[in-house]
């Protein structure tokens, strides 16, 4: 293999590299939130795109993509109400930038 040539990674190997499960990587993915090709019904990623996308992202978008991931889990709402209530404040208020 040429040294120059990018390096694609197959699905599975995405989610070797970041340490994730197949189906974080294919959900995020799908979702527009990582970089990479659907060519037909296989997904294809280059490397460097993955290194560059894991460089620009902040913990907060990585916590928000992560809870995003989360938001149809049953659990969310009293999982937020408890951690509000051991913390002693009041939940924001929807569309509030508190």
């Amino acid at each position: 293999m040429n040294p120059t040539t990018t390096n694609v990674l197959t699905l599975e190997e995405v989610a070797a590299y970041l340490r994730l499960p197949t189906e974080t990587v294919l959900h995020q993915a799908d979702q527009g939130k990582l970089p990479g090709r659907k060519i037909e019904d296989t997904w294809r990623f280059l490397q460097a795109a993955i290194d560059d996308w894991l460089r620009s992202q902040n913990n907060r978008t990585i916590l928000l993509q992560q809870a995003g991931a989360l938001s149809d889990d049953a659990s969310l709402a009293e999982l937020r109400t408890s951690i509000y209530q051991a913390r002693e404040r009041a939940e924001a208020n929807p569309g509030s930038d508190t």
